[in-house]
């Protein structure tokens, strides 16, 4: 997990597994980034898009089940967007495969996979309900899920009654 300066978010929120860096334009969630979780929270300006996600993201760390309903600017190929959007449509508390979703959209398990990692806006976004057949986990920020990242995705999905 590569660190990032404080001065590159406009909000850090503090998590049980992570701290969340946010970046926002005036009207759209651009980013969320895993933060080590020693990174001290910073409160974001009343008003903005980057307080709207904390907001929504404190109401998730509540409940599991919470919807996310923020305006989000992605950018990405065709394949990468159609796989983003697929993931928004996989509701709390279950998971689909690699294969599946790549059978929705007509593409490979592995440039989902790919797609996956690329996510730019991971929890909101919910690339960690995207897991491999058989039940493992599969894969969770670009990386093959070990360690840390094994342990955020497990914890998103035990949150949301999906594990």
């Amino acid at each position: 997990m590569a660190e990032a300066p404080r001065a590159a978010f406009q909000a850090c929120v503090r998590t049980p597994f992570a701290t969340l860096g946010i970046t926002a334009t005036d009207t759209h969630l651009t980013g969320i980034r895993f933060l080590t979780p020693s990174t001290p929270a910073l409160a974001p300006k009343r008003g903005t898009i980057a307080h709207l996600a904390c907001v929504q993201l404190q109401a998730y760390l509540d409940n599991g089940r919470f919807e996310f309903d923020l305006p989000l600017a992605m950018s990405g190929t065709h394949h990468r967007l159609a796989v983003w959007e697929a993931m928004q449509r996989i509701p709390a508390g279950a998971t689909r495969t690699y294969g599946e979703l790549a059978r929705d959209i007509r593409s490979s398990a592995r440039a989902v996979g790919g797609a996956c990692g690329a996510n730019p806006i991971p929890v909101v976004v919910p690339c960690h309900r995207v897991i491999a057949a058989g039940g493992d986990l599969g894969g969770f920020m670009g990386e093959r899920c070990e360690g840390f990242e094994r342990n955020i995705k497990r914890w998103l999905l035990e949150h949301e009654g999906a594990l």
